[in-house]
């Protein structure tokens, strides 16, 4: 089998690292080869009898459903979501709304598509970030606002850089947890949870992931897993991770970002494409409990899309 790892131009020096690891993985069974996702893709893609899907557009909404809705019309498997999935999971309001119609916790909230109209939430502390952008973008130490005037300040200066809905939520001012499931259906596999601790960050810095939190201090972070929870409290965050999962309709493998105060959990964003960096991302901190190593994780992705696409045959 001839498999595509997909990619966008430019790459990062990081995600160099990601594209080669997988296709370093996957050659293990697979014909791989590293493939961009530029003007050349359409005639380039269709030597090729799978992809495995990295392109995430920069987090872009409008451009992370590109790949799977070209795939999808030339009838060429993939991993991951589908386009219209991915779109549901990069607007982060519309996310909420989803959740809140499964009865999923998730922080009350509000979508402000207009700053000159924008009303008293009625929740402070809340926090403020763009609607449809990832990696952090629009989130720092600015984000969490006390007051109405605070807020006012923020959603303007953040529909200025951004030019999009902005989402008001709750802030939930407790522990953060992040959890990464592998699989489709009955076979979805809930890894070990990952917990985020902030304590030992420089005093004055945000307890949250901001951008620069997020970039730029890292090492400052500490990853916990498995993480600190009772045997029950994690039983009931798997359960909420993957109903989260089945009620957006994820496929293959997908990460779900939540927070956790004496009012419990709570969801906060649902990651349809989490980035597969060696070592720096989220998800390849999970794997030591369960004796995975990043080519274990590789291959159960694309093992798992193949059941999907019904290609099982061709997998040992």
């Amino acid at each position: 089998m001839k498999v595509a790892v997909v990619y966008d131009e430019p790459l990062a020096f990081e995600k160099k690292d990601m594209v080669f690891a997988v296709c370093k993985a996957l050659s293990s069974l697979y014909n791989a080869k590293p493939l961009p996702f530029n003007e050349k893709f359409l005639s380039n893609v269709r030597s090729f009898d799978f992809v495995f899907n990295l392109s995430t557009g920069g987090g872009k909404y409008n451009k992370q459903v590109h790949v799977p809705a070209v795939l999808d019309v030339l009838g060429i498997p993939f991993t991951g979501s589908s386009a219209g999935v991915h779109a549901i999971c990069m607007d982060k309001g519309l996310t909420k709304l989803i959740l809140q119609k499964n009865n999923i916790p998730t922080p009350p909230f509000t979508v402000i598509t207009n700053p000159s109209e924008i009303t008293d939430p009625g929740f402070y502390p809340a926090f403020v970030k763009p609607s449809r952008e990832g990696s952090a973008e629009g989130v720092s130490e600015k984000s969490v606002v006390k007051n109405f005037i605070e807020l006012k300040e923020r959603v303007i200066s953040l529909y200025e850089a951004f030019r999009e809905p902005i989402l008001v939520e709750e802030f939930i001012d407790g522990r953060e947890f992040t959890v990464g499931i592998v699989g489709n259906g009955e076979q979805a596999k809930v890894l070990p949870i990952l917990e985020i601790d902030f304590s030992q960050l420089p005093e004055g810095l945000e307890r949250f992931y901001s951008h620069r939190v997020k970039h730029n201090y890292a090492e400052k972070t500490r990853y916990i897993c498995p993480a600190r929870l009772e045997a029950e409290q994690v039983k009931e965050l798997e359960n909420l991770a993957l109903r989260t999962y089945k009620a957006l309709r994820m496929f293959d493998y997908a990460r779900i970002d939540v927070r956790m105060n004496d009012n419990g959990f709570h969801i906060i964003e649902a990651n349809s494409l989490p980035l597969l960096v060696p070592v720096y991302s989220d998800l390849t901190k999970m794997l030591e409990p369960i004796g995975w190593n990043y080519d274990d994780l590789v291959l159960n992705i694309f093992k798992a899309a193949k059941i999907r696409q019904k290609l099982l045959h061709n997998l040992e």
